[in-house]
């Protein structure tokens, strides 16, 4: 598991900011600001359990659009049982953040987020945001899932892509419990081409339609 050590405990650092093992924090981690200088901020729920074990990050609304995850996601850390998990949880409900407040799939660049990894420190708001997910998110795990809804006007049954000729992303999809399971091809720019090349395995899930809850 990736980890940081501070004062002879694991811990994992999100933004500069150590979550020790056995406490839970949300992290704010800047990004652009909007237009009128309001900043704006990727919000972090980290949850780093007492017992060692794997690292999961769990993203959303990566197109502003989808807000299935969304909830997926504060449902998830609300759950009794993350008391007695193992390892550590990094939950990111809502990662395009101006898409969402737009109502929008794509950034105010009219970029598209998800094919804009593995970002640049110094490029578009599309680069900075995939490069600072990548950095601070998604290097950091084992194990990822990402969350989307099909695009507007569009409805999804519930899926999951991924690359099923890994076993062990094979069990993962099976254990997952979708419907369905598509073994879906790597695309450029996606999060999921980015992780796969960080040797971290990775589902994206599939389901519902763009700016609704189902």
């Amino acid at each position: 598991m990736p980890k940081d050590e501070l004062s002879g405990e694991r811990a994992i650092t999100i933004g500069g900011h150590a979550v020790l093992a056995g406490a839970r924090q949300t992290i704010d981690l800047p990004i652009a600001d909007l237009y009128t200088h309001a900043k704006l901020a990727l919000p972090v729920h980290v949850i780093n359990s007492k017992r060692p074990g794997p690292t999961l990050f769990l993203t959303a609304a990566i197109h502003g659009d989808e807000l299935n995850g969304v909830n997926i996601v504060r449902r998830v850390i609300k759950l009794p049982e993350i008391r007695h998990m193992r390892g550590c949880l990094i939950a990111v409900p809502i990662v395009n953040v101006f898409g969402l407040i737009q109502r929008t799939r794509y950034l105010p660049d009219r970029r598209d987020l998800n094919r804009s990894f593995p970002g640049n420190v110094k490029g578009s708001i599309a680069a900075r945001l995939a490069h600072l997910v990548g950095t601070e998110i998604v290097v950091k795990a084992d194990f990822g899932i990402d969350l989307h809804t099909a695009a507007v006007d569009r409805e999804n049954l519930p899926q999951i892509r991924a690359n099923l000729s890994d076993p062990e992303v094979l069990a993962l999809a099976k254990a997952f419990g979708a419907p369905v399971l598509l073994d879906s091809p790597l695309r450029d720019g996606t999060l999921r081409q980015f992780a796969g090349e960080a040797g971290i395995r990775m589902l994206v899930y599939e389901a519902g339609e763009a700016l609704r809850f189902d």
